[in-house]
């Protein structure tokens, strides 16, 4: 199966610390959670167990609060 090519800025992008993130716009071509705690993903954790859920949930509502990516 090929996998389409990641673009940065639009499936992905580095942080501060050189870690590549994926954005929502990936997840969402992806389908499924992966259950890995994603920093954006869009599917509200649903295959992470608690309680790391629950604590990535709170803190994604806190970072869409302060309107953060």
């Amino acid at each position: 199966m090929m996998h389409p090519k990641l673009i940065e800025g639009v499936d992905y992008y580095f942080n501060e610390q050189g870690y590549m993130v994926f954005t929502a716009a990936h997840h969402l071509k992806r389908g499924v959670c992966c259950g890995n705690g994603c920093k954006h993903c869009p599917f509200a954790y649903e295959k992470v167990p608690e309680p790391k859920r629950r604590q990535l949930l709170t803190q994604q509502k806190g970072r869409n609060e302060n309107g953060e990516a």
